[in-house]
């Protein structure tokens, strides 16, 4: 048998590695700061501060980031596809001069966003196809998707719900109204028990409304299990407040589920919002998007998931990434992120090791995949390979 390490994928020459632009030095967060006037350390820390000042323009962003020429064009061209939002303390961790910064790269718009391949596109999951009602994705038969808005703190250049998110201009409108269909709908079915919230990110609305929200679904008696899933606690920290947190726990048990894509954006910030919410006992997962030239590589994907659980954020999921229009350059081989199972199972603990995922196209859901160990079977058992690649024969019992 072939190993399945052998993926012929040469990361040193496809990933995306353009020349550094010398001048701008460095990004701080007192250097971010210095482009507003009258800011205060206790600004810095105000979640809603940190939102309304949202970098967006181009003008502003080169004064702390030395843009290659791609990246100017996907400023300009970014409203044709998801628009540019970069909160200062994500501007605060971008290397100014290394276009391959993974934070750079996940925000900052490139011109290849325009460049669209025939097997890309606006909704590849099939979410809309799945929808019963308005905001509400019912695709697995004990399990909903419900989307609660279409804001985010910073637009992931591969967001798989790019076809919705952004300033609001979309014509998607989530409200309080709107979600009265969806709560209907989840009462009807009493298969129904488990709600993951999304977006969007829920964790951007205001405490009072995502409360109502958790307050009515805990209150439906066939629904065991609340979800949320977000990325503001990398993107915007400072939101993840002891308000918050107190009001989540009143609704205990609330699974958490956090985006994390690379070790750099596990900060001491981010490590202290997680704390909060660690603490007052809520479970958190993360979910992780194999991209091209950020995180595909074995020795870079072991390291973020090492780092998740020192932070108690148990690695859940490793996607690849969708098919969205658009996303050619993020993404990679299906078998980069099997070897990349490979070199994780048996080389780090198991608590490390994510379920790999491919969400396929037409909305078939989630198949996981991994590396394959066994290497034949007879009518008297299987015989397999371990993570050292030696060989072992395993008897069935009759």
């Amino acid at each position: 048998m072939t190993p399945i390490n052998s993926t012929g994928y040469d990361l040193k020459a496809t990933s995306f590695k353009p020349e550094k632009k010398e001048g701008i030095k460095a990004n701080s967060k007192e250097k971010v700061m210095s482009l507003f006037e009258d800011v205060t350390p206790f600004d810095w820390e105000d979640w809603k501060w940190q939102y309304s000042k949202r970098i967006r323009s181009k003008e502003v962003l080169k004064k702390i980031v030395n843009l290659t020429s791609s990246e100017e064009k996907g400023i300009d061209l970014s409203g044709e596809k998801l628009t540019m939002a970069i909160p200062p303390y994500v501007a605060s961790l971008i290397d100014a001069n290394d276009p391959n910064c993974p934070i750079r790269r996940q925000a900052i718009p490139l011109a290849s966003e325009l460049d669209i391949s025939e097997d890309e596109m606006q909704d590849p999951c099939a979410e809309e196809a799945y929808s019963p009602v308005h905001g509400l994705v019912h695709r697995y038969p004990d399990r909903v998707l419900f989307l609660v808005n279409e804001m985010c703190a910073m637009y992931c250049r591969h967001c798989t719900r790019s076809r919705m998110v952004g300033d609001g201009s979309k014509g998607k409108g989530f409200n309080l109204k709107t979600y009265d269909a969806a709560f209907e709908y989840i009462k009807a079915h009493k298969e129904i028990r488990d709600v993951l919230i999304s977006g969007g990110d829920p964790l951007l609305l205001s405490d009072q409304i995502l409360e109502s929200i958790i307050k009515r679904l805990k209150n439906i008696e066939h629904v065991e299990l609340v979800r949320i899933g977000t990325r503001v606690p990398v993107t915007l920290p400072q939101r993840i407040t002891e308000e918050l947190v107190s009001m989540l726990k009143k609704y205990s048990p609330v699974w958490i589920s956090i985006h994390f894509n690379h070790p750099k954006e596990i900060t001491k910030r981010v490590k202290f919002a997680c704390d909060l919410l660690a603490d007052s006992g809520i479970p958190l997962g993360s979910q992780t998007v194999l991209l091209r030239g950020i995180n595909d590589d074995p020795v870079i994907m072991k390291k973020l998931m090492q780092e998740l659980l020192k932070i108690r954020v148990r690695p859940y999921y490793l996607y690849q990434c969708d098919p969205i229009m658009g996303s050619k350059h993020f993404r990679v081989p299906v078998a980069v992120g099997i070897n990349i199972i490979e070199k994780l199972r048996g080389h780090t603990s198991g608590y490390a090791v994510p379920i790999f995922v491919v969400d396929v196209p037409g909305g078939g859901g989630k198949i996981p995949l991994g590396p394959e160990y066994v290497i034949s079977k007879n009518d008297e058992g299987y015989t397999f390979r371990n993570h050292d690649n030696e060989q072992f024969f395993y008897r069935d019992p009759k």
